[in-house]
């Protein structure tokens, strides 16, 4: 079986879709991204919760109980949505 140019296209392109349904982060726009975050911090939970990495999977999920880690992380998170429009620290 060879795999033609078409089908490697086709395949990239496929790839690529799943890739943008895998991350529904990937979508909201920059001021979308801003209220999330005001509204306690709901873009950098979910954001480290969808990494796939157990260090922030593990910090999101003590970020539902800990109201933030008293507001520190939700300042972080502001900060940089702000000023990368990314969630960067521990995601």
């Amino acid at each position: 079986y060879t795999i033609t140019f078409y089908d490697y296209i086709k395949r990239k392109t496929l790839e690529e879709q799943m890739g943008k349904a895998k991350n529904p982060l990937k979508s909201i726009g920059w001021v979308g991204k801003i209220i999330l975050v005001i509204l306690y911090d709901i873009y950098g939970i979910v954001a480290r919760i969808t990494s796939g990495k157990p260090i922030p999977i593990i910090i999101g999920i003590l970020q539902i109980f800990t109201i933030n880690f008293a507001g520190i992380f939700w300042l972080i998170d502001l900060i940089t949505v702000i000023a990368n429009k990314e969630v960067t620290v521990l995601a």
